[in-house]
Formats: structure tokens, C-alpha cells, sequence
């Protein structure tokens, strides 16, 4: 019988481990730059901003929206993707914690 990694690692381990997995791209870090920069913004305007289809970019706000990095609002047949502020420091905690205690620096 398996064993669940829940039982392996402490549930902060697998938050950040997961809130890392999702930064794990380029363009998503590009995405956050973009909306950090703009505060809001349309998919089709974060699409015309990234050397990448559609599809791909819309592939890469579907991470950060699961993880919680950005949430997204309908508006008619457009969906306005904003960041989540609460979870950005809420990561920004948990990478600090983590690098503290690595390095004491």
C-alpha cells in the first residue's frame, strides 16, 4: 500500500512546493510582471504582450489561477485577470521562511 505524500512531508512543504511549481515558467512570471504592472488586464492584452499563442497563455493563467496567484472576472465574452494580493505575500512568507532558514541571510 502507498503512502500519501501528505503523511511524508508537513503541509507547508506541499503549499510551497506547489505555489513554486506554479511560478515554474517564464511566462508565467512574465504574466504577474504584466499584471503587477497594469493592476488589471484583458487576456487577449496579456496575449498581445507574449511571444506566445493564445492557447499557451491562456494554458499559463490557468496555473496561476489555480494556484491562486490571480483571479479572473467574466465580462461579456472577455475575462479581466487581476492579481491576488493576499496570496502573493502569503508566497512571499512562505520563500522568505524558506530561504531564511537555508542561508540565515
Amino acid at each position: 500500500m502507498a503512502i500519501s505524500k501528505s503523511k511524508l512531508f508537513d503541509e507547508h512543504d506541499i503549499q510551497l512546493a506547489e505555489l513554486a511549481k506554479a511560478l515554474a515558467h517564464p511566462a508565467r512570471i512574465k504574466i504577474l510582471n504584466i499584471l503587477l504592472e497594469k493592476n488589471t488586464c484583458m487576456c487577449g492584452d496579456i496575449v498581445e504582450l507574449l511571444p506566445l499563442a493564445q492557447s499557451t497563455v491562456s494554458q499559463h493563467l490557468k496555473e496561476l489561477k489555480q494556484a491562486g496567484f490571480i483571479s479572473g472576472e467574466v465580462e461579456g465574452p472577455k475575462i479581466c485577470y487581476c492579481l491576488n494580493m493576499n496570496m502573493l505575500s502569503r508566497a512571499k512568507n512562505y520563500f522568505n521562511k524558506l530561504f531564511s532558514n537555508i542561508c540565515n541571510c
